[in-house]
């Protein structure tokens, strides 16, 4: 009976001085090409630089595909732990941690190659023809400028074909999320178009990690750690490249 006692203590002994196995963590995002989309390889290009960084930090994930609001409710009820490409927004910090920022989204204006037109200030384009996707946030100063001469399209696609048949004078996106679109159009289409250089505006991308969790800190402090070993090894370069951005 002594010795059983004792196998039982050395075994609670060697178990209690192995490290914690981490936890397995739940990532949610909403369809977003070429980001976060189930169809693309490894869940786009988001999905793979955060998954990648997780599991260098120690953390296993799953990845599912919901509706934005049904992210960040599921976020900020602690059903999933990590939502993968959130904007920062004070809002936000009520339920969950961001990160540090791992990718900057810029949209940018976007012109007909043989066209002079140029952009430095809004006020430039006033009277100008512009497609934009109906329901999209650009910019506060863009979305607020009565100004403008905005032509409501259902989606990119469209807006650059009007753009490429000269229907309009300026479409505008994000430009990982143009270059992804116009790789998948015709070369007419894509060879007749280039991005203006200056911005309309720059978001920083960060994950947010539901406070729910009670390691969200943890997670994001080891998340930040392995971006930036990512971008020092080179490893970062090659992720997006292999998304081809």
């Amino acid at each position: 009976m002594l010795r059983s006692y004792r196998a039982v203590a050395l075994i609670a002994v060697l178990l209690l001085a192995q490290p914690a196995l981490a936890q397995r963590l739940r990532l949610v995002a909403d369809a977003w090409p070429p980001f976060t989309d189930i169809t693309l390889v490894n869940g786009g290009l988001a999905t793979d630089i955060v998954s990648t960084a997780l599991a260098r930090a120690g953390y296993a994930s799953d990845f599912e595909q919901v509706p934005w609001a049904r992210a960040l409710m599921g976020v900020s009820e602690g059903r999933y732990d990590v939502l993968i490409n959130a904007w920062y927004d004070d809002a936000r910090t009520q339920f969950g941690q961001f990160s540090a920022e791992y990718l900057l989204n810029r949209v940018r204006f976007i012109k007909r190659g043989d066209d002079p037109i140029d952009y430095q200030n809004l006020e430039q384009l006033h009277g100008e023809p512009i497609a934009v996707v109906r329901g999209y946030a650009y910019s506060p100063a863009f979305d607020q400028d009565a100004q403008l001469q905005k032509i409501p399209v259902h989606n990119f696609a469209m807006a650059v074909r009007m753009l490429a048949a000269q229907r309009v004078r300026l479409t505008l996106e994000d430009e990982y999320v143009a270059r992804y679109y116009l790789a998948r159009e015709s070369p007419r289409v894509r060879n007749s178009v280039e991005f203006l250089p200056k911005p309309l505006s720059e978001n920083s991308l960060h994950i947010l990690v539901s406070l729910k969790n009670p390691e969200h800190a943890q997670i994001v402090a080891g998340f930040d750690r392995e971006i930036a070993r990512m971008k020092a090894d080179g490893s970062y370069d090659r992720l997006m490249k292999e998304h081809g951005m």
